[in-house]
Protein backbone atom coordinates (compact mmCIF):
# COMPACT_ATOMS: atom_id res chain seq x y z
CA UNK A 1 0.00 0.00 0.00
CA UNK A 2 2.83 1.98 0.67
CA UNK A 3 4.07 1.91 -2.47
CA UNK A 4 1.05 2.22 -4.27
CA UNK A 5 0.55 5.58 -2.66
CA UNK A 6 4.00 6.83 -3.25
CA UNK A 7 3.78 6.15 -6.96
CA UNK A 8 0.42 7.93 -6.82
CA UNK A 9 1.95 10.83 -5.39
CA UNK A 10 5.01 10.79 -7.89
CA UNK A 11 2.93 10.27 -10.91
CA UNK A 12 0.40 13.20 -9.92
CA UNK A 13 3.17 15.30 -8.18
CA UNK A 14 4.96 15.23 -12.07
CA UNK A 15 1.64 16.95 -13.62
CA UNK A 16 1.11 20.21 -11.27
CA UNK A 17 3.57 21.98 -8.66
CA UNK A 18 2.07 25.32 -6.98
CA UNK A 19 4.59 27.81 -5.45
CA UNK A 20 2.95 30.06 -2.28
CA UNK A 21 5.02 32.35 -0.80
CA UNK A 22 4.14 32.30 2.57
CA UNK A 23 -0.01 33.45 1.42
CA UNK A 24 -0.96 30.35 1.02
CA UNK A 25 -2.09 28.71 -2.17
CA UNK A 26 -5.19 27.37 -3.03
CA UNK A 27 -5.01 24.03 -5.90
CA UNK A 28 -7.53 22.32 -8.03
CA UNK A 29 -7.69 20.92 -10.86
CA UNK A 30 -11.11 22.73 -12.79
CA UNK A 31 -13.98 20.28 -11.76
CA UNK A 32 -16.07 20.37 -8.61
CA UNK A 33 -14.52 17.23 -7.74
CA UNK A 34 -17.82 16.12 -5.82
CA UNK A 35 -19.03 13.59 -8.52
CA UNK A 36 -19.96 9.97 -8.13
CA UNK A 37 -16.57 8.20 -8.59
CA UNK A 38 -14.66 11.03 -8.26
CA UNK A 39 -12.43 10.10 -4.98
CA UNK A 40 -11.88 8.28 -2.69
CA UNK A 41 -15.19 5.78 -1.73
CA UNK A 42 -16.91 7.82 -4.22
CA UNK A 43 -16.99 10.39 -1.70
CA UNK A 44 -14.79 13.38 -4.14
CA UNK A 45 -11.89 14.46 -4.73
CA UNK A 46 -9.44 16.67 -2.15
CA UNK A 47 -8.59 20.51 -3.06
CA UNK A 48 -6.16 21.37 -0.54
CA UNK A 49 -4.69 24.56 -0.01
CA UNK A 50 -1.55 25.22 2.07
CA UNK A 51 -0.76 28.47 4.30
CA UNK A 52 0.43 29.97 7.46
CA UNK A 53 3.77 27.54 7.62
CA UNK A 54 7.02 27.75 9.52
CA UNK A 55 10.05 26.53 10.94
CA UNK A 56 11.00 27.49 14.67
CA UNK A 57 14.89 27.83 14.51
CA UNK A 58 16.67 24.43 15.80
CA UNK A 59 17.83 23.95 18.65
CA UNK A 60 19.80 21.23 17.57
CA UNK A 61 21.62 21.19 14.14
CA UNK A 62 20.72 18.28 12.73
CA UNK A 63 16.86 18.23 13.04
CA UNK A 64 13.89 20.42 12.71
CA UNK A 65 10.10 20.56 12.90
CA UNK A 66 8.07 22.12 10.34
CA UNK A 67 4.63 23.29 11.06
CA UNK A 68 1.77 24.25 8.40
CA UNK A 69 -1.92 24.53 7.97
CA UNK A 70 -4.00 22.07 5.11
CA UNK A 71 -7.18 23.29 4.03
CA UNK A 72 -8.95 21.03 1.89
CA UNK A 73 -12.43 22.51 0.10
CA UNK A 74 -12.94 19.21 -1.40
CA UNK A 75 -15.24 16.47 -1.23
CA UNK A 76 -13.20 13.88 -0.37
CA UNK A 77 -10.16 13.77 2.59
CA UNK A 78 -6.81 13.94 1.51
CA UNK A 79 -3.44 12.30 2.94
CA UNK A 80 -0.37 14.13 2.92
CA UNK A 81 2.00 11.43 3.13
CA UNK A 82 5.30 12.96 2.95
CA UNK A 83 7.62 16.23 2.83
CA UNK A 84 10.84 16.69 0.59
CA UNK A 85 12.77 19.65 0.82
CA UNK A 86 16.62 20.49 0.21
CA UNK A 87 17.25 21.54 3.73
CA UNK A 88 17.43 17.90 4.89
CA UNK A 89 17.66 14.51 3.77
CA UNK A 90 14.94 13.34 4.68
CA UNK A 91 11.43 14.02 6.75
CA UNK A 92 8.90 12.26 8.30
CA UNK A 93 4.87 13.02 9.92
CA UNK A 94 4.34 12.47 13.55
CA UNK A 95 1.51 12.91 15.68
CA UNK A 96 1.65 13.78 19.16
CA UNK A 97 -0.47 12.10 21.97
CA UNK A 98 -0.31 13.55 25.38
CA UNK A 99 3.19 13.17 25.72
CA UNK A 100 4.00 10.86 23.16
CA UNK A 101 5.13 11.50 19.56
CA UNK A 102 4.45 8.98 17.07
CA UNK A 103 6.02 8.64 13.76
CA UNK A 104 2.59 8.07 11.31
CA UNK A 105 2.73 7.18 7.03
CA UNK A 106 -0.25 9.78 6.49
CA UNK A 107 -1.89 12.63 8.13
CA UNK A 108 -5.79 13.18 6.99
CA UNK A 109 -6.81 16.34 5.37
CA UNK A 110 -10.89 15.88 5.95
CA UNK A 111 -13.19 16.57 3.47
CA UNK A 112 -14.08 20.63 3.75
CA UNK A 113 -12.07 21.09 6.99
CA UNK A 114 -8.49 21.55 7.89
CA UNK A 115 -5.08 19.76 9.24
CA UNK A 116 -3.51 22.18 11.74
CA UNK A 117 0.61 21.13 12.08
CA UNK A 118 1.60 23.07 15.24
CA UNK A 119 3.53 22.75 18.45
CA UNK A 120 2.45 19.72 20.92
CA UNK A 121 0.05 18.00 17.65
CA UNK A 122 0.76 17.02 14.58
CA UNK A 123 3.93 18.36 12.85
CA UNK A 124 6.85 17.38 10.20
CA UNK A 125 10.14 16.09 11.13
CA UNK A 126 13.46 17.69 8.83
CA UNK A 127 16.18 15.30 9.64
CA UNK A 128 19.63 15.35 8.31
CA UNK A 129 19.86 18.92 8.09
CA UNK A 130 22.10 20.46 5.00
CA UNK A 131 22.37 23.45 7.45
CA UNK A 132 20.95 24.92 10.86
CA UNK A 133 18.79 27.75 9.41
CA UNK A 134 18.51 31.24 10.67
CA UNK A 135 15.92 33.28 11.68
CA UNK A 136 14.17 34.77 8.82
CA UNK A 137 15.59 32.48 6.16
CA UNK A 138 13.20 30.89 3.98
CA UNK A 139 12.56 26.92 3.49
CA UNK A 140 10.68 25.24 0.56
CA UNK A 141 8.42 22.46 1.38
CA UNK A 142 7.40 20.17 -0.88
CA UNK A 143 4.05 18.77 0.42
CA UNK A 144 2.76 15.26 -1.09
CA UNK A 145 -0.48 14.13 -1.04
CA UNK A 146 -3.43 11.34 -2.05
CA UNK A 147 -6.48 12.12 -3.31
CA UNK A 148 -6.14 15.44 -3.71
CA UNK A 149 -5.24 17.42 -7.24
CA UNK A 150 -2.98 18.44 -7.53
CA UNK A 151 -1.17 15.58 -5.33
CA UNK A 152 2.15 18.08 -4.82
CA UNK A 153 2.10 21.27 -3.23
CA UNK A 154 5.46 23.28 -2.81
CA UNK A 155 5.36 26.12 0.04
CA UNK A 156 8.30 28.39 1.26
CA UNK A 157 8.16 29.20 4.88
CA UNK A 158 10.26 31.13 7.09
CA UNK A 159 12.55 30.47 9.96
CA UNK A 160 11.16 31.87 13.06
CA UNK A 161 12.77 32.41 16.50
CA UNK A 162 12.57 29.39 18.80
CA UNK A 163 9.88 30.66 21.38
CA UNK A 164 7.64 31.76 18.26
CA UNK A 165 4.31 30.82 18.79
CA UNK A 166 1.51 31.82 15.82
CA UNK A 167 -1.27 31.91 18.25
CA UNK A 168 0.30 34.89 20.24
CA UNK A 169 1.71 36.92 16.93
CA UNK A 170 0.01 40.23 16.45
CA UNK A 171 2.39 41.47 14.18
CA UNK A 172 2.41 40.71 10.68
CA UNK A 173 6.16 41.09 10.86
CA UNK A 174 9.40 40.60 12.95
CA UNK A 175 9.63 43.71 15.09
CA UNK A 176 12.71 45.93 14.70
CA UNK A 177 14.06 45.82 18.11
CA UNK A 178 15.98 49.09 17.70
CA UNK A 179 12.64 50.89 17.40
Amino acid sequence: MRRRRALIGAVAGTAAVALATGAGVALSDGSSGDGPGSGPAGGGTGKVAVSTGYIPQPLLTDEAAAYVTVVNTGGGDAQLTSVTTSLSASATLHTTTGTTMRQVTALTVPAHGRLTLGTGGDHMMLERLTHKPGVGEKVTLRLHFTHATPATVTVTVPVRPTTYRPDTDTSTTDPDPKG
